[in-house]
């Protein structure tokens, strides 16, 4: 029998998709633990530990060095180190962004509130908040609040893990129920992301931290990373949403 989404759950879910800013998706995600099925956790597990790549990269539980943006200066023009630091600059971004992850999970921890989170799980959400930037820059998906959701769907297509798939539930349950302005653009981010991320070699726990020398076009060349038949861009015509207009 399928296990029904937890009534006390479903109220936070809800309050994420009423305003997704208000109430993120990390916040979510670390509050469904406490009453999350076990046999959709289970799932999930093996979604990693089944897999010949995600499988043996996930057993390492290889972490990087905390990133600064100095590190990156000296990079050689091209290469994946000289693309992140621009990103990074260009978008203004934070250099503590899997830090700050970090520390909230760590509150999480103390609560007791993710006892029943596998810990090959909790690495794929510490991991992936450290490889977040870098994937943008090898995908070239932009900051932007679409092209965020389009990443968002890319890593969702290479690997099973409730993040991604709450930001997808979110976003499309918002189009649906409150803004339907944002279903035809969302659902354009969100099917281009999937179809990249299909045919592309798999990016997940890929330590790329050790290839910031290596220029950016081998590294896209050799994943399949396909930037003139893939990476969704935003156009004029498109009528961005309020709320998503917010967060640009």
């Amino acid at each position: 029998m399928v296990q029904p989404v937890n009534r006390v759950f479903g109220e936070k879910f809800l309050t994420s998709v009423d305003n997704f800013y208000d109430y993120g998706v990390h916040l979510l995600f670390n509050e469904w633990w406490e009453s999350a099925p076990a046999d959709a956790v289970q799932k999930y597990v093996a979604a990693i530990e089944e897999h010949p790549e995600h499988g043996p990269l996930a057993k390492e539980a290889w972490y990087a060095e905390p990133f600064t943006i100095a590190s990156l200066e000296g990079y050689a023009p091209g290469t994946l180190g000289e693309a992140y630091l621009r990103f990074m600059v260009d978008n203004d971004l934070v250099e503590r962004l899997a830090m700050g992850y970090r520390e909230l999970h760590e509150e999480y921890q103390a609560t007791g509130k993710l006892d029943d989170m596998p810990e090959v799980l909790q690495y794929k959400v510490l991991r992936g908040f450290q490889t977040h930037d870098l994937h943008h820059v090898l995908t070239g998906y932009g900051a932007t609040p679409f092209q965020e959701l389009s990443l968002q769907a890319f890593q969702l297509a290479q690997m099973d893990f409730p993040y991604s798939a709450m930001w997808i539930s979110v976003i499309t349950s918002h189009a649906a129920l409150v803004d339907p302005h944002l279903i035809k653009p969302a659902m354009d981010a969100i099917t281009d992301g999937w179809g990249y991320g299909r045919r592309a070699k798999s990016l997940q726990f890929v330590a790329f931290e050790k290839m910031l020398d290596r220029p950016l076009l081998d590294l896209r060349a050799e994943y399949g990373l396909d930037l003139h038949r893939s990476a969704f861009v935003e156009t004029p015509e498109i009528n961005t949403p309020e709320l998503l207009k917010e967060a640009a």
